[in-house]
């Protein structure tokens, strides 16, 4: 339901609507969270999830959602009817749940046709385990009986060989109720005993459930419990993974074996017929009234149930003269049948029901509301605590009628008044109840005397002020943050008693802690990198996913023995906490997705750039970006966003403090079990990442590319100068390229290669002395025209003759670069393309006087000493995003080798000419055709010879 903006849950009791409503507050807050029973009504202004008994559930409102619990009840003769009609008529705007027994399949399926199911199977075993006197019972049993003097009498006799019981009853009010089970599961007694209300709702710590009675009185007869009523009960014992058993006690006689099959392995007859009842009501008269509540159903599935107590009471009252004479037209009819509808809580006899009902009637029609002091003197008689447990129950069931009538709207002045009066009443008298039940079926001593043999009686707690607790001067463990953390050698008996002295302490420390941290500043707080959230040093909660990434709720580690009060006061900080510094690390983000000045594909894009956090990869949105005309790109410019060649971003959104929380968020949305670290701040560059879920480098600002990430917004910068570059016919890097990436060549080379780019390794003479470009300048001279041998492949370097090993020099050559080329002349070998590309750079020039090559080249070759690796990168589109491939080898010139030789540009397969091999670059490479002399470097050639 809360996955949903608004919806309505109806459930079988108010006990259980209690529990749910008290849930979910804590959750959400009591703000948005409304109460709907018999006898309560807590509707705040901004109301959007409505928990409600199923008979309160309110019609028409529209809600998103809407759930209706233990649907199987469909079939109860009294109460049926209420849940066909909520089966048949409830509908949320965009999904229904009826949640129950899978026997209600066959009858759902037959009136519903397009509804699914979903089956959800028990995690643990429940066995069956025969017959047990009580006196043998384990600890944490529940003892079932059905009626309340069979009750009592196994509660008292359980208080004295066992030392007490805890009593749960549908005749007591939640306040009772919780202080009864919170006795049991806090350890002070370890055994229930209740009637079959436990079946529904109740989730304790029971290991094992005994029924004293295999029968009960239903209102009308006694009758034997049906397979899925025992099945409904002993599904008590267990919880999630631990397996429960359950039997008989007292006079109950053994189940058939068929019986036990059923509840072990949950096989029962299917439902085949449901309670029903006309919900067209016709109000032109008493009789009318009577006829449309009596109509035969539409279809053969639904029948007829016992004439209920609503319809008897209108026929009882329609038969007085004193009432009939009253009802002069639908509106009087409609008032009547709304009294009618007040339940029988006090048990009494009919007549005096149906007399009670006729007066409050006379009330409502006469004056337009109950008499206020007629009311006052009812509740006054029953606003009395003394008395025993008979009394004080009997009291409890008179004020749920009067805080019934209290609940609806305009039958009584002041109704807020009235409400918190009844109620009040009601929880002195719950308390009272509790007191008596605790006195009678609980004997202290005893019950101490059975877990103190190897303790000390009376055990005094305290805290210091380094939070930890001591008891009877040993300490025991600390506080940390909202949590006690035991410590010491003693057993688990011991342990538990040890814990429950020390809650004496904790009780009001936790209250005292709690406002501090309430009005502590968001500068004592924080979140970890794997969503924890930080009170100082203390963990005091973490992140859980909400409805949307940038929503995330919170989750307060608070022990239970703090109490609801602290629990919610402290997630209330933490979420408040939470919600501002997402406000403010994501404040340009959610400035733009709120700016109205953002409109049209503008604004669409907005919502995916908050859907991403502020972050998206360019592939991922190629065609919305190019669908964006230049004012709506404008529009999103002003908040800051970067259209760039990899990745769109709001730069602001790459600052650390927002990177290290949109990480964690993103982590929190992906239902990470381990949350990835941000990359430390101020890199550039960092490694990869082993394991690295799918979406984390866009997340953490970055984009992976061969062995390393690189920061996106550095990336762009990357983009920007290689833009002008010659990319198809190669270039090489700079030295402001490398300054940015803060790279070595060979770490540049990888990541070029993971951006899509070819990298081509190669060697070349590295010279030393005067400046290369003071050396006067050498015209080109024209290549003889048919000199085949000196026609490389288009873009790619000469591969020249290889020297034998006993001629190689001592000094390797010199290939001197040429300038540009006149546009007849054809490309050169690949090194002095390389070189040619360089003039502008540190290259040295060819000398300016052709008449004496031979002795210019002795000169640079004599300055030659050793040799420099440099890359050529040309675009390889086919290989973008993927880097380079781990299993690949370095050829000789450096370049990896895949699969098959690359040729030109880049391109598979083998060069222009035939496939030449792998590239290598040898110190005297083997000619097969000798050099033109008419070429300019036919000079440098005759030295090589010499």
């Amino acid at each position: 339901m809360l996955g949903h903006r608004t919806g309505i849950i109806g459930l079988p009791l108010r006990l259980l609507a209690r529990e749910v409503y008290d849930r979910i507050v804590a959750i959400r807050g009591p703000s948005v969270v409304a109460l709907l029973t018999g006898e309560e009504r807590i509707v705040p202004p901004r109301a959007a999830y409505w928990v409600c008994t199923t008979e309160a559930m309110p019609q028409g409102m529209g809600a998103d959602f809407v759930a209706v619990d233990e649907i199987q009840l469909c079939a109860d003769p009294e109460r049926g009817h209420v849940f066909t009609d909520r089966l048949l008529n409830m509908r949320g705007l965009h999904e229904t749940l009826f949640m129950g027994s899978d026997t209600m399949r066959p009858a759902i399926q037959h009136l519903i046709p397009k509804a699914q199911f979903a089956r959800r199977e028990r995690f643990s075993e429940l066995t069956y385990t025969g017959s047990k006197k009580i006196s043998r019972m384990p600890g944490r049993t529940a003892i079932v009986g059905f009626s309340v003097d069979n009750v009592y009498a196994i509660a008292e006799l359980l208080r004295r060989q066992k030392g007490g019981a805890a009593v749960v009853m549908g005749a007591l009010s939640p306040r009772t109720r919780n202080a009864q089970v919170a006795m049991y599961q806090n350890g002070d007694v370890d055994y229930l005993v209740a009637t079959d209300a436990i079946g529904m709702g109740l989730n304790l710590d029971i290991r094992h459930v005994a029924f004293s009675a295999t029968s009960k009185f239903d209102g009308r007869r006694i009758r034997p419990l049906m397979p899925h009523e025992l099945a409904q009960i002993a599904g008590r014992a267990g919880r999630y993974q631990q397996p429960g058993t359950f039997g008989i006690t007292g006079e109950a006689g053994p189940l058939d074996e068929d019986v036990v099959d059923a509840i072990q392995n949950h096989r029962f007859k299917p439902i085949d017929r449901l309670s029903w009842r006309n919900e067209r009501l016709d109000f032109g008269s008493a009789e009318a009234l009577i006829a449309s509540l009596e109509a035969p159903s539409p279809e053969r599935i639904l029948t007829r149930g016992r004439e209920a107590d609503d319809l008897q009471s209108l026929k009882t009252l329609n038969d007085l003269e004193a009432v009939a004479s009253r009802l002069q037209d639908a509106r009087d009819v409609r008032l009547l049948w709304d009294v009618c509808r007040i339940p029988d809580f006090q048990g009494i006899s009919h007549g005096e029901h149906a007399s009670m009902l006729q007066r409050i009637f006379a009330f409502l029609h006469d004056r337009g509301r109950i008499d206020g002091d007629w009311l006052a003197r009812q509740v006054k008689r029953i606003d009395r605590t003394q008395g025993d447990i008979d009394a004080l129950s009997k009291r409890l069931a008179y004020i749920r009628t009067w805080t019934y009538v209290a609940q609806r709207k305009g039958w009584v002045d002041d109704e807020a008044h009235w409400r918190e009066a009844t109620r009040l009443v009601e929880d002195r008298l719950s308390d009272a109840l509790h007191q008596a039940l605790t006195l009678r079926f609980v004997d202290r001593r005893t019950s101490v005397l059975l877990r103190r043999l190897k303790m000390k009686e009376g055990l005094l707690a305290d805290i210091n002020d380094r939070g930890e607790v001591i008891v009877e001067g040993e300490s025991l463990g600390r506080i940390e943050g909202f949590r006690f953390h035991q410590t010491g050698t003693t057993s688990p008996d011991e342990a538990k008693t040890v814990r429950q002295a020390a809650t004496q302490a904790l009780r009001p420390e936790f209250h005292l802690r709690a406002d501090r941290f309430y009005n502590a500043p968001d500068t004592q707080m924080d979140f970890t990198e794997q969503g924890g959230l930080m009170w100082g040093e203390q963990a005091v909660g973490k992140l859980v996913p909400g409805p949307e990434p940038l929503k995330p709720g919170v989750e307060a580690f608070v022990d239970e023995e703090a109490g609801p009060e602290v629990m919610q006061k402290v997630q209330r900080r933490l979420q408040h906490f939470v919600d501002r510094k997402i406000a403010a690390l994501f404040e340009p983000l959610l400035a733009m997705s709120k700016d109205e000045a953002v409109t049209g594909l503008a604004r669409g894009f907005a919502f995916r750039m908050l859907e991403g956090l502020g972050v998206l990869p360019r592939a991922q949105v190629a065609q919305e970006v190019k669908e964006l005309d230049q004012d709506a790109r404008g529009q999103l410019r002003k908040h800051g966003v970067r259209f760039g060649q990899f990745t769109i971003f709001q730069q602001l959104m790459l600052k650390p403090a927002p990177t290290r929380l949109r990480l964690v968020l993103w982590a929190l949305s992906q239902k990470l079990d381990d949350f990835p670290e941000a990359p430390p701040p101020g890199l550039v560059t960092v490694p990869k990442l082993e394991g690295a879920p799918e979406g984390y480098y866009a997340m953490a600002g970055y984009r992976l590319a061969g062995a390393r990430a690189i920061r996106i917004d550095m990336l762009e910068r990357l983009a920007d100068m290689i833009r002008p570059m010659d990319t198809r016919a190669g270039f090489e890097a700079t030295a402001d390229m490398l300054s940015i990436t803060g790279m070595t060549l060979e770490q540049f080379a990888d990541l070029m290669e993971g951006l899509g780019y070819n990298a081509e390794k190669g060697e070349r003479a590295k010279t030393r002395g005067g400046d290369p470009k003071e050396a006067p300048e050498t015209p080109p001279e024209e290549p003889a025209p048919n000199s085949p041998s000196e026609e490389p492949a288009p873009g790619g370097p000469v591969e020249t003759p290889e020297t034998p090993p006993s001629e190689t020099p001592v000094n390797p050559p010199v290939e001197t670069p040429v300038p540009d080329l006149p546009p007849e002349m054809p490309p050169a070998t690949g090194a002095a393309v390389a070189a040619a590309q360089e003039v502008s750079g540190d290259a040295p020039e060819a000398p300016a006087d052709a008449a004496s090559p031979v002795g210019e080249a002795v000169a640079t070759a004599a300055e030659v000493e050793e040799t420099e690796t440099f890359y050529t990168f040309t675009w390889a589109p086919k290989r973008q995003g993927r880097g380079p491939r781990p299993d690949a080898k370095p050829r000789r010139g450096g370049k990896p080798q895949g699969k098959g030789a690359r040729g030109p540009k880049g391109k598979g397969g083998p060069a222009k000419g035939g496939d030449r091999g792998p590239k290598t670059y040898e110190a005297r490479p083997e000619r097969e055709k000798k050099v033109d002399p008419d070429n300019p470097f036919a000079a440098l050639a005759a030295l090589k010879d010499n």
